[in-house]
Parts: structure tokens; C-alpha cells; sequence
């Protein structure tokens, strides 16, 4: 079962998203024993969109900055370099105790000690997404996207970015974009507001093309029946990840994909990394293969953009579910976490397992 996309559209993909910086330690190390760190750009959501950026699509980023800040500066250049076109609007700081980007400070782990990541959100300026300061008509008229890729991240942040991510589900449905939700409960993002999210979740849902999230995103967000018992071996998990997605499928029959990834770890530096898709009524299942992990965030996200790049470029539907496993298991080789194809072999070599020097 094939995804037909609108055509003559200024841009393939669409994402709203919050941007941030990441700090990372050195070499590995955890944070309270280093004193030098590197400073990256960051958002879940762009991680996913750079995959199609990087292959030479077209790819728009709805976000909002710091007036002034250096940070929102540093952000802009970042995705001016990601080949990421991007507007919103410069909220002002509103002196030392406003507004400001969120910052994602995490380790990489090393062997048997694992990553550890501490979110630092207070203030996020992301949070004052707001639709009204968008042209919903001009970009999704007049401009055109073939598919938005909505994150249920940005839709639980605030009120605020829970109506525009609504709002936008609402204009792609109308002017014929194809949706893309990747639940990511977060419940800490929930507390005190989850009947609000619920009801979000659900009418987002209930037109989405395209759904991904693990077995408990489709619990907590949409409140599907939980996986019967069943063992915790591979073929348990993946017959257990079988039939959530058989109960999704009766409640959102609209939907033509769901998806999910699989990770086994071994330790910090060595996963087993998998992937299961459904497309209609065929499943495409990966079974984990071994990958090397320099740093595993954004490993996921890479998995949604390399299966939406696949999605974007009308290839055969088995394609989808390979091209974003091995786009996922590229992240993991990187210190950024977002990929950075030079081309799609280098992917497709990565799916065949051939990393032999190519010269």
C-alpha cells in the first residue's frame, strides 16, 4: 500500500519544533567529572527532518526564538547550514527571568555505564508556540507540503502548542498533506493535563498517515488496551508489538503506516538495533542486528526522517522500514544528534553492511 503525496508542493516536509542546544562532555565521560564540554543545536524534530534535508529535499521548520539572544543566532545559522528553511517568530527575553532555549545536557555513556540526560526546560521559549503567528493558508495552500511530521513532544509542551500542533494537523488534512505522528509521551509533560492531551492525541491521530511510538505511547496517549502477557524474548516483543498495532489499527483505520523501532543493549557502545512497520496489512519486521554506538540520541528520530525520506521518494514500501533503520544506525556513528548523509549509498551501505573504504 503506497502513500500518495500532493504534487507541486514548495516543500516535502514541515515540522514545528522547539530549538536547543546540547552539552555534551568529552570523550564520553559523565557530567559531574568533566570540565569540557561541546555545544550542539538540537530538537527532536529537526533531527528527524534532517535526514530529507541533507538528501537534497525541501524542508521547513516552524519554531519561535529569543529576540536577540546569541543562542537563537547560533540556532539559525544551524539550521541555515542543515539546509533546514525555517521562520517564526523573536519573542523578547523579558530580562534575565524569561524566556530563554531549552538545554539538553546528557553524556554519552561508555561500556557497561550508561547515558545519562538531564533536561533543563524552565523558560523554554518554545513553549509560546502560538498559531497565530503563523499563515497556516500560505503554507499549506498556497506553498504546499507533502507530509508534516507533528511530535507529541511540541504538542504537550503548553497549551499553547498543543492547539497550534492541532491547528496544523487540521490545515494539512484540509489542503491534502499527509501527517506524521510520533507520539513521545512524556509524562512529566502530562501531570494535571491529561484529559486536555488525551482528546488532543486522539482527533490527531484519527487523521494521521503515518503513526509511530513504543507500546506504551500507544497506551498512555491513546489509551489502546496494553499488550497481552506474552514472553519477553524477541519473538514475544514483536508478537506482543503485533497485535497494539492490530487493536490501533481498528481505532484508526485511516491510518496506512504505524512503526516502531527495537533496541536491545548490550552496553553502552554495542545495541542490537531493529524495527518493526506496519503498511496496511504487511508487516516489515527487522529483526535486531548488532550496531557500534558512539552516541545513541537521536538514534529514533534519525529511524522516523530515513523512513519519511522513503516515504517522500514513492520507493516501494519495504524500502521504508530499511532505509530508516539504517538512517537511524548512521546517527548513532555521530556526534550530532541528527544525521548527516553525504548521499543515500552511504546509507544503502550501512542497510547492506558494507563499511569498506570506498575511495
Amino acid at each position: 500500500m503506497s502513500i500518495e503525496l500532493r504534487q507541486n508542493c514548495r516543500h516535502a516536509l514541515l515540522v514545528p519544533t522547539s530549538m536547543g542546544l546540547r552539552i555534551t562532555p568529552q570523550n564520553g565521560q559523565p557530567v559531574h567529572c568533566s570540565s569540557t564540554f561541546t555545544m550542539q543545536v538540537t530538537s527532536a524534530e529537526t533531527n528527524v527532518a534532517s535526514v530529507s534535508s541533507f538528501l537534497g529535499l525541501s524542508v521547513k521548520v516552524l519554531t519561535t526564538f529569543v529576540k536577540g539572544s546569541p543562542v537563537a543566532r547560533l540556532i539559525k545559522d544551524n539550521l541555515a547550514g542543515r539546509h533546514l528553511d525555517f521562520e517564526g517568530p523573536e519573542v523578547p527575553q523579558d530580562g534575565p527571568w524569561g524566556v530563554r532555549h531549552q538545554i539538553n545536557i546528557a553524556d554519552s555513556g561508555f561500556g557497561s555505564r550508561g547515558p545519562r540526560v538531564w533536561n533543563d526546560r524552565a523558560g523554554e521559549v518554545g513553549r509560546t508556540l502560538n498559531v497565530n503567528d503563523f499563515d497556516l493558508e500560505r503554507i499549506f495552500g498556497t506553498d504546499g507540503v507533502q507530509i508534516v511530521h507533528l511530535s507529541g513532544l511540541i504538542g504537550a509542551l503548553s497549551p499553547e502548542t498543543s492547539r497550534f500542533c492541532l491547528e496544523l494537523a487540521r490545515a494539512a488534512k484540509k489542503h491534502g498533506t499527509r501527517i506524521s505522528f510520533d507520539l513521545n509521551h512524556r509524562a512529566s509533560f502530562w501531570k494535571n493535563r491529561e484529559e486536555e492531551l488525551r482528546a488532543m492525541f486522539l482527533e490527531i491521530a484519527g487523521i494521521a498517515d503515518i503513526l509511530v511510538g513504543n507500546e506504551e505511547d500507544f497506551q498512555l496517549c491513546l489509551g489502546l488496551k496494553g499488550p497481552e502477557a506474552g514472553g519477553q524474548d524477541l519473538a514475544g516483543k514483536i508478537e506482543s508489538f503485533k497485535g497494539m498495532i492490530n487493536r490501533a489499527k481498528e481505532a484508526f483505520p485511516a491510518t496506512t503506516v504505524f512503526a516502531t523501532t527495537l533496541r536491545e543493549v548490550v552496553n553502552a557502545n554495542c545495541h542490537r538495533w531493529g524495527a518493526i512497520m506496519a503498511e496496511g496489512a504487511n508487516w516489515h519486521v527487522i529483526e535486531p542486528r548488532e550496531i557500534t554506538v558512539m552516541d545513541r540520541i537521536g538514534g529514533g528520530d534519525g529511524f522516523v526522517g530515513g523512513m519519511l525520506y522513503a516515504v517522500l521518494r514513492g520507493w516501494e514500501p519495504a524500502k521504508w522500514a530499511q532505509f530508516g533503520w539504517a538512517s537511524g544506525a548512521l546517527v548513532t556513528t555521530l556526534e550530532t544528534d541528527y544525521a548527516q548523509p553525504a548521499d543515500e549509498e552511504q546509507i544503502w551501505s550501512i542497510w547492506k553492511g558494507n563499511a569498506r573504504v570506498q575511495r
